[in-house]
């Protein structure tokens, strides 16, 4: 069997070395006689998962012991509400939070939002299609907002922000790393609240993780239900009702896989390489590829491009999947192509997608 190289921005690729793993380990997990899909959430071997998985994370990351971290279900669309739900104190004291809007996730997470409490938009960039990250001038945020939200990484507009941001606001920052969690260093404690879905560089679609801080827990209404309420979930270790066990079971692998290779300091160097050879490709293609996202802004996981003729398109398509690389199509909001690079790309298959581009410029061009 030949693998493809997979380029979809998400269920998207994990790393060999773990679905190896997955694979030798899905009929029997370490002796037990069954696998993890079978095994209780609450018994001895899949305790030992889950601590394992969490421990391993807050290695990689950093994460302080004043975090809790939660392994929830429903996707980071789902915390489009819950955070609202946790975070504005019921609105019983009428502050409103703040929402920096850089693209389609943000955007969305600002109208869920504001079904539930006083949301004000402080920056959006919507003007300019998304192309760009707010000026600091631009920014008009409360002096005393509930947090401020944004999406660090927008998956479908190729948006990223730095890894050491800063906004003028004393409030807590909550951020959507949905498509670039664990692909670089960055400072935990410079957040209120961070989550994402799992199924971009963590494992298994299925599994949302939550990093709150504890401050941040116990400011729900009385009439939130427990299953999305941030302290009832810690306080019951994510395990309020049966979590998504195989979905921890393969992020804890990814996890290790992390760590065997360096931790986020080493897989970072490698998504720089990535990220500039394809950027690359693009730009010394004379127009005939296009990424409309300022230099500075631009993300290393999620990179939309154009052909100057969107006839070609579908010519690009049919080629490019006969030459092994999948998953191009850009979102359907935002049309043209649209390559995910993330941690369980290697450089090889970003190589193989330069050369092919390289070359179909070349004849189409």
């Amino acid at each position: 069997m030949a693998r493809v190289w997979n380029f979809s921005a998400g269920p998207a690729v994990l790393p060999e070395p773990v679905l190896e793993q997955v694979r030798d380990e899905l009929l029997d997990w370490h002796g037990t006689g069954m696998g993890v899909m079978e095994m209780s959430h609450r018994g001895k071997a899949f305790t030992g998962i889950i601590e394992a998985a969490e421990a391993d994370l807050r290695a990689l990351l950093g994460v302080p012991a004043n975090y809790r971290v939660l392994f929830l279900q429903g996707g980071a669309t789902q915390q489009f509400s819950q955070i609202p739900l946790n975070l504005l104190d019921g609105a019983s004291d009428g502050r409103a939070a703040d929402y920096v809007v850089t693209g389609t996730w943000s955007k969305k997470a600002l109208t869920e939002a504001q079904r539930l409490g006083r949301v004000r938009c402080a920056a959006s960039t919507e003007a300019d299609a998304f192309s760009r990250l707010p000026e600091a001038a631009e920014y008009d945020l409360s002096a005393d907002a509930a947090y401020v939200h944004l999406c660090t990484n927008e998956t479908i507009h190729g948006v990223e922000f730095p890894a050491d941001v800063v906004l003028p606001t004393a409030a807590p920052l909550v951020a959507d790393m949905s498509s670039h969690l664990l692909s670089r260093p960055f400072d935990v404690s410079r957040f209120g609240l961070i989550y994402g879905g799992a199924q971009k560089n963590i494992g298994p679609a299925g599994l949302t993780l939550v990093l709150v801080r504890d401050d941040l827990t116990g400011r729900a209404a009385p009439q939130v239900p427990g299953l999305q309420n941030y302290a009832v979930e810690a306080a019951n270790g994510s395990m309020l009702n049966t979590p998504p066990t195989f979905a921890i079971y393969v992020a804890g692998l990814v996890f290790r896989w992390l760590q065997e290779l360096g931790g986020l300091s080493a897989i970072a160097r490698i998504n720089a390489d990535k990220a500039s050879a394809l950027y690359a490709c693009i730009d010394r293609s004379a127009g005939f590829y296009r990424n409309p996202v300022q230099p500075a802004c631009r993300s290393q996981m999620n990179v939309p491009f154009r052909l100057a003729d969107e006839n070609l398109n579908a010519s690009f398509l049919a080629e490019s999947e006969a030459a092994g690389l999948f998953g191009l199509k850009g979102h359907k909001s935002f049309g043209g192509m649209r390559a995910s690079i993330y941690n369980a790309m290697p450089l090889a298959g970003v190589s193989a997608l330069v050369e092919f581009m390289d070359d179909f410029a070349r004849r189409r061009g």
